[in-house]
């Protein structure tokens, strides 16, 4: 703060009041009768302006209160400030199921969602560090390009002129004149690649089979089967003749078929828009959106060879924009420099006309270092961002920020943090709280529990076993309860009394994916292995980008999994195949009558069990459908029975429960890698959009896991209450007594001291590391001076 600004703080000013303000009694956010997903009813007290930790077991209920409760009212009750007619364009948020809540403030939710599949997004993008820089190169750069839109990729470059027409009054009366404009944009798009950085050759032999017509199915793209409507776009456009083969096209027709621009054409008595396959493709999976469909994107992979555009050479920029210095170093240069070196550079920058951008630069730059993200650069894409790093990307807009009085929730902002990273990250939680904000963090590290003013314990079990406060107040009553997170707070990790003998082993040699250096590692086979490090160290690149391609390697990382509203844990998992299989085998019926997506549904909400509404209003909730009562089956199927239960009953079952009914084949071996991963209270027909995202990694492992030789897991245990992490180490032991190896890449130390072999990568991130600094057991981590044994031996010391 400046001198002046102190001045102005400090002085009173007529009127001011200091005595109680009835204001004041806002200062608790009250919640009376909260009973989303598995919560009981419950009564909840939050103080404003305090750094409160919610936690508890996993699927206790903590995101049900903090996400599906207190977050979600408070966007509600924003949403409905705006227009009727601009709510209709926005997701509807029901009401949450709760009979009071009070003294909310405004929320903003700092998840660990991906930031977006724009192929356009960085993570200078992302955090308006490209702006800023963008305008000290539109003032600074030599030689002058143009305003700041000059070195965007985003913009194009464009002018055009013409006669422009006006009415002019003279004395006789009006005249029309013709004046010459001229307009010109100045873009700093790389017109090659359009501002995407890389160009896409397509396999025109994956895309349409020559030595077949049209008719006999030549369009290998799925959504052109033959007589389907895309299909008849090319078959009946005038140009092409279906029965003839592909390889008989003459230069025109193979051009009409696969590189036509957009044109117009008649299909029957409708007008059409036609593209050449090539073209659509481009246009539509290529473009700055990924297609979500997997199977529309393992095609896409298939077909396409990615490399940097030539003309370009990945910036993205045009020739202008790219080739602009600032004191001798270009923008592409910058924005690929790591961003603790970039900050530095931007502190050196002496130019008082653009002090206020400096110092808003150099302060977002300096935050993303103390965040734990100065490994990365501006020019990274979004998409190939961890959660953890999408999530503290966007807890770097928010700091510094003049908003007060704002609630920010967050959930658990330690994913993918090294035990030495966690103790910044808690001081920045701080420093909102002290800017006047209230701080509501979802955390299970002890780390971050013992830091609060305030915990709120959510349990005492998981699922329909938890939903209960066990305790709130002041971190020290925490202790006097019986509840697992005060048991477990004091945890200390152990080390293995005796390690497994490696088998073999697996080679890597010369390892130089991003920032590894040369890296040569003999990784054991048939034992658990842990690859340690900071954030940002290399250890994924050294694994997934030596290992993560073998056959005979699964790999389970940790991208969201996908799913609809109408998507749940039975259906995800592939467990609702071998249940439908038994209902359809007890009965003598076909299978599809057991499912809510095929012939079984209820007519009326089409097996989703509620009514949607056509119109998204923020009031506009799901209802319980009145024709099958939510129970999302036609009434006849329903009379079918397996073991006494219809399938309905069999998808209120939780999991645990339905280990006692499906006691053989694949159902059983499924369910029982569910409970494996701790998921035995969730009920099979939940909707995965209730599930937390630890549980939902859970699931994806649990659906994932299958017989195979080596297991790579990156971060298994995010997102698990110190209790559910010794189950999945029991788990992940189990799977190498039965023969398998595991890589697990880790940060948790209960993970780690539990390993048989350790790699650690560092010694520190991005440039500073790419170095394997350490392989041994976990005892022998203890004794080496690198971040990870330090920690190790701190947390194993009595």
């Amino acid at each position: 703060m400046s001198v002046a600004r102190e001045v102005v703080a400090a002085r009173p000013y007529a009127g001011s009041v200091t005595e109680n303000h009835t204001a004041d009694r806002h200062d608790t956010i009250r919640a009376r009768g909260a009973r989303v997903n598995n919560l009981k009813n419950i009564d909840v007290d939050i103080p404003k302006r305090r750094f409160t930790v919610v936690t508890g077991l996993s699927g206790s209920g903590k995101s049900s209160l903090v996400f599906g409760t207190l977050a979600a009212e408070s966007r509600r009750l924003i949403d409905e400030t705006y227009p009727s007619f601009v709510q209709q364009f926005m997701p509807a948020n029901p009401r949450p199921d709760v009979d009071s809540l009070e003294n909310l403030s405004a929320a903003v939710i700092v998840d660990q969602e991906r930031i977006g599949a724009n192929s356009r997004s960085t993570v200078g993008t992302a955090t308006d560090a490209a702006a800023l820089l963008r305008i000290v190169w539109s003032h600074l750069s030599e030689p002058h390009v143009g305003g700041s839109q000059a070195f965007s990729f985003n913009v194009a470059s464009a002018s055009g002129s013409g006669i422009l027409t006006v009415d002019k009054k003279n004395a006789k009366g009006e005249t029309k004149k013709g004046e010459k404009a001229t307009f010109e944009v100045i873009g700093g798009m790389c017109p090659a690649c359009e501002g995407i950085g890389t160009v896409a050759s397509l396999d025109e032999d994956l895309i349409v089979d020559r030595s077949l017509s049209l008719d006999e199915g030549a369009l290998l793209v799925p959504g052109y089967p033959v007589d389907s409507w895309g299909w008849r776009i090319f078959a009946e456009s005038g140009k092409l003749d279906p029965a003839k083969k592909v390889a008989d096209y003459s230069d025109d027709e193979w051009a009409w078929l696969m590189y036509q621009d957009a044109t117009k054409v008649k299909i029957g008595d409708i007008n059409m828009t036609y593209e050449g396959m090539v073209t659509r493709i481009r246009r539509t999976w290529f473009g700055d959106r990924e297609p979500k469909q997997a199977h529309i994107k393992a095609y896409k992979d298939a077909i396409a060879t990615t490399a940097p555009c030539p003309e370009c050479h990945g910036t993205r920029l045009n020739e202008a924009a790219r080739t602009a210095t600032v004191h001798g170093i270009t923008l592409p240069e910058a924005t690929a420099m790591q961003v603790d070196e970039l900050a530095q550079w931007v502190k050196e920058l002496d130019e008082p006309s653009l002090a206020p951008a400096l110092a808003k630069l150099t302060g977002m730059l300096e935050a993303m270092v103390e965040i734990g993200l100065g490994y990365l650069s501006l020019d990274r894409t979004s998409s190939t961002l961890s959660g953890g790093e999408a999530q503290r990307i966007k807890m770097v807009r928010h700091l510094g920020s003049s908003l007060t009085d704002i609630s920010y929730v967050f959930d658990e902002p330690t994913a993918g943090l090294h035990p030495h990273d966690i103790e910044q990250m808690v001081g920045l939680l701080r420093s909102l709280r002290d800017a006047g904000n209230t701080v509501l963090v979802v955390e299970h590290k002890p780390a971050v529990i013992t830091a609060a003013d305030h915990v709120i314990d959510i349990g005492p079990g998981s699922g329909t076993t938890g939903g209960e406060v066990v305790y709130a107040g002041p971190l020290d009553g925490l202790a006097g309860t019986d509840s697992v997170t005060a048991e477990h707070l004091d945890h200390r990790p152990t080390l293995r009394d005796e390690v497994r003998t490696p088998s073999g082993h697996l080679e890597i040699r010369g390892a130089s994916t991003n920032n590894l250096k040369g890296v040569d590692v003999d990784v054991p086979t048939g034992v658990l292995v842990a690859v340690t490090g900071v954030a940002g160290s290399g250890k994924s690149s050294l694994i997934h980008g030596s290992l993560g391609k073998r056959g005979d390697v699964l790999v389970i990382d940790q991208s969201p999994i996908k799913g609809s509203r109408r998507s749940n844990p039975a259906t995800y998992t592939g467990l609702l195949d071998p249940i439908r299989s038994e209902f359809a085998k007890a009965n003598g019926v076909k299978p599809a009558l057991f499912s809510p997506n095929s012939e079984g549904a209820c007519p009326e909400c089409k097996g989703a069990g509620v009514i949607y509404p056509e119109i998204a209003l923020q009031n506009a909730a799901p209802t319980p459908c009145e024709v099958c009562g939510g129970r999302r089956f036609r009434d006849d199927v329903l009379e079918y029975a397996f073991r006494g239960m219809s399938i309905a009953d069999v998808f209120d079952l939780s999991v645990a429960e339905a280990v006692e009914v499906f006691t053989t084949g694949k159902a059983k071996t499924l369910l029982r890698r569910l409970l494996d991963v701790g998921l035995g209270y969730i009920r099979l027909g939940q909707p995965l959009p209730t599930l937390s995202g630890g549980e939902r990694q859970r699931l994806k492992l649990a659906a994932q896991l299958k017989e195979s030789d080596i297991f790579v897991l990156d971060e298994p245990s995010s997102g698990l209450h110190m209790a559910d992490t010794a189950k999945l180490v029991d788990m992940l032991q189990g799977l190498v007594k039965g023969g398998a190896t595991v890589i697990a890449i880790e940060h948790n130390l209960d993970v780690v001291s539990q390993a048989d072999h350790v790699i650690d990568v560092g010694p520190g991130a991005g440039h500073e590391g790419g170095e394997v600094v350490f392989t041994g057991t976990p005892a022998e981590l203890t004794a080496a001076d690198t971040a990870t044994g330090r920690a190790l031996k701190a947390a194993t010391s009595s």
